[in-house]
């Protein structure tokens, strides 16, 4: 069997009703036929979603097939174990040209009662966003479910929510239960559990090119929702030149940024996981064992977990989003700052 090496993959894209133009216009990514593209899934082992391989001796097939047949050679270990065929982490982009639902994920309990699934964890990195463009995450105070089923019912939920003015660089974990949404005007990355379950709370009575209004999921949402206040909802990091930056470290998955305007290494020999590269903005050679792979703004690769030493080579500067998980314990801090 030949040997495992970076992945590239074909973006999927999906029509949305809020969706518009900048996964074209800004990520330049590969034209995407559709009018209203609200989401490029770059990384998918999602059941009828699967995204396929474009580079290398692996090209044409899918994620889904990678792991059946390479299993924790591709994954790792601890994450084979728990998970099967089944791949963990979905890598999508998001353009909202309109206000997109208010909505909120289920947990793993609730999710894999009701639909024998994951649920859905998140977090968001903003690529670009319009002036005094915002998005809704938490509730603005306490609640509880009578207040909350009261002002959906009189159609004063959005009084609420919490709401937060965003800009290119900002970080928002969505765990599962947060209500929330993005709104017009933000293009953004997310990195999530590989879960397509969404409780759809409000839609502003929006309407189809048909007349007809979207389901909502009011009474399922009850049960998931996280009534409290907390007390920040964007996710603060140092942004430190050509380190490892901590960002999300979560049982669901651990998100870095690597802010570089010079030639770093990565040592992986530590961890028992696939890595996830995401290309947030300007472009790098990635070179593994002698063989190198062209990353611009918008790429994902996907690293072998037996990928063990990896070069950057940025192209004057560039940030990526360094995503793998890690199942037993916490990761060890020379691990997370080796650079």
């Amino acid at each position: 069997m030949n040997s495992l090496y970076p992945l590239k993959f074909k973006s999927i894209y999906k029509e949305k009703i809020w969706g518009g133009n900048k996964i074209n216009t800004v990520l330049k990514k590969d034209f995407s036929p559709l009018p209203n593209a609200g989401e490029a899934w770059v990384l998918s082992g999602v059941k009828n979603s699967e995204t396929v391989v474009e580079n290398g001796y692996l090209a044409g097939n899918n994620l889904a097939e990678l792991v059946e047949i390479f299993m924790d050679d591709l994954v790792g270990g601890p994450i084979f174990d728990k998970f099967q065929n089944e791949f963990p982490i979905l890598v999508k982009f998001i353009d909202a040209n309109d206000n997109l639902s208010i909505q909120v994920h289920p947990n793993d309990e609730l999710a894999k009662k009701r639909h024998n699934s994951l649920g859905k964890t998140e977090m968001w990195y903003i690529m670009n966003a319009d002036k005094d463009a915002e998005l809704i995450s938490g509730f603005k105070d306490s609640t509880n479910k009578q207040e909350y089923v009261s002002s959906v019912e009189n159609n004063t939920l959005e009084k609420l929510l919490n709401y937060e003015k965003v800009k290119q660089g900002d970080v928002f974990y969505i765990p599962a239960g947060r209500i929330h949404a993005i709104n017009k005007g933000i293009l953004l990355a997310e990195i999530q559990q590989s879960s397509d379950i969404t409780y759809r709370i409000y839609d502003y009575n929006r309407k189809d090119d048909k007349g007809n209004t979207r389901e909502l999921h009011t009474e399922q949402a009850v049960d998931a929702l996280d009534f409290e206040k907390h007390s920040s909802y964007k996710t603060e990091y140092s942004n430190k030149k050509n380190e490892t930056i901590p960002v999300v470290n979560t049982k669901d998955f651990i998100t870095n940024i690597l802010d570089l305007d010079t030639g770093v290494g990565k040592d992986y020999e530590e961890l028992d996981s696939f890595v996830i590269h995401l290309c947030v903005e300007g472009s790098y050679v990635l070179l593994v064992n002698g063989e190198k792979t062209q990353m611009n703004m918008g790429d994902v690769v996907l690293l072998p977990a037996t990928t063990k030493k990896v070069s950057i080579i940025p192209d004057k500067k560039t940030k990526i989003l360094e995503t793998f998980m890690v199942l037993e314990g916490e990761v060890k801090s020379e691990m997370r700052q080796n650079i």
